[in-house]
């Protein structure tokens, strides 16, 4: 299913970051301190009446101003409401409705999408400020909502008044069965180029400009492989160097593909190797749980001897070790070379990442594996293992029960993890281990 977009808007300072952080909070990587992981706050993803929404935080909007940064903040919210599918219009209680969020709503209203309006600092208990009243006057079909971004009061009817303004939520439903292929990288990587040898001819713009591509690109494609459909993407650049107001937004779109993903393409320049901000871009996908290949883009233009791939591998092992289990492919998008290959790589870790094993089949490999190294202990009280369980795929996501989580070390974790791969192979997909103490709730 694809996931609805929302979008929160509003003046600066009414408190849409704080409700932002709310309505994400419980989204937490297993690993926080996992090297080469996305720290991007501009979306996040939330739950509720079990329905999954992409939330997308933006700039203040100041309507009226000749300020170089909120022009800019300004325009990004522009293109969020553009993509949103629900608006969650916040204004402040305290300062009552201005000017600014007369012209705000204006504009939201000519936008022609849902609109929530979403009365921030209602902190009291009880029936909200009589100030909370003349918000009404904006003239929205939903009625404006009581909430406290700090204490999160209100966030529960805000999050229901969203789900009922989505239009015929079922139409949402994606029933192609293609495998949704998102390729990413850094400008000029060649994921363009990639695609237009894929199909043939020449589908998309291919540039030297760096930021050509400024949205998700959609290709579907059919052959003897399987079914496709490839998501091509701005590329990414470092957060320092994204100045144009336009590609600010292309990154959060990025973003996004990686989300709709089955599968990620990690495109690398081997002109000029592994870097700093290829691992960052790895680790939005990492850290998304997408089966992910990493694919070498330029090979023809290296010198090459028998030493090189190994080097190259070398180099990229090192850089990307949190993803030790993505392929490597070495291509070129110019002269075709194994880019069919690239098909298989595809449909084996799309397939990969599907896989269940059954619990006892599960079982049985974690005894071997309790055997061959016995549970850490720390201050006379061992690790009890008791039994591990699949609760869903692609990720392959698993949950071990044991006696006390805290004794369940990172380094045995990896241990478990390295077991599972040998012996059902996972090649190609993460895989994240969930660890509870019996009697927990999964």
């Amino acid at each position: 299913m694809a996931k609805p977009i929302v979008a929160i808007v509003g003046r600066p300072n009414v408190g849409k970051s704080t409700l932002f952080n709310k309505l994400i909070g419980e989204r937490r990587s297993i690993v926080e301190d996992t090297p080469g992981v996305t720290r991007d706050r501009i979306y996040g993803e939330t739950e509720w009446r079990n329905k999954k929404l992409v939330i997308i935080d933006t700039g203040g909007i100041e309507p009226k101003t000749d300020d170089i940064i909120l022009k800019q903040m300004r325009f990004q919210a522009e293109v969020a409401i553009d993509t949103a599918d629900v608006i969650i219009f916040m204004c402040d209680v305290r300062t009552g409705l201005t000017a600014d969020d007369r012209d705000i709503a204006i504009m939201l209203q000519k936008s022609g999408k849902p609109i929530v309006p979403c009365i921030n600092k209602c902190d009291s208990v009880g029936a909200p400020p009589l100030e909370f009243y003349e918000f009404y006057e904006l003239g929205f079909e939903q009625e404006p909502i009581a909430v406290s971004s700090i204490h999160g009061s209100g966030s529960g009817d805000l999050l229901d008044a969203v789900l009922d303004a989505i239009p015929d939520w079922e139409d949402t439903e994606e029933d192609d069965d293609s495998i949704k292929v998102a390729v990413i990288g850094k400008p000029n990587a060649g994921k363009s180029s990639i695609i237009n040898k894929f199909i043939g001819k020449e589908r998309l713009i291919v540039s030297n400009i760096a930021g050509t591509t400024r949205d998700a690109v959609d290709t579907q494609l059919e052959n003897e492989y399987g079914k496709f459909t490839f998501i091509d993407t701005a590329g990414i650049r470092r957060s320092s160097k994204i100045n144009d107001k336009i590609e600010k937004y292309s990154v959060l779109r990025a973003h996004m593909a990686v989300e709709r993903a089955d599968v990620c393409m990690i495109m690398i320049d081997a002109a000029t190797g592994i870097t700093e901000q290829d691992e960052k871009i790895a680790g939005i996908a990492h850290e998304a749980g997408k089966a992910s290949i990493i694919v070498v883009n330029k090979w023809d233009s290296i010198e090459k001897d028998n030493k090189t791939v190994n080097a190259y591998n070398d180099k990229i092992r090192t850089a990307l070790s949190y993803m030790p289990y993505a392929p490597i492919v070495y291509v070129s998008a110019l002269t075709g070379q194994r880019i069919n290959t690239l098909y298989e790589h595809i449909t084996y870790v799309h397939n990969q990442a599907m896989t269940r094993i059954s619990t006892g089949m599960l079982n049985d490999v974690l005894s071997d594996a309790m055997m061959k190294a016995q549970p850490p202990s720390d201050k006379g009280k061992r690790l009890k293992i008791y039994y591990m369980t699949q609760i869903s795929v692609a990720p392959p996501t698993f949950v071990i029960f044991c006696n006390d989580a805290e004794l369940f070390h990172f380094s045995y974790q990896r241990y478990i993890e390295n077991c599972l791969r040998q012996t059902f192979g996972f090649k190609g997909t993460p895989i994240k281990l969930i660890i509870r103490m019996k009697g927990e709730e999964v």
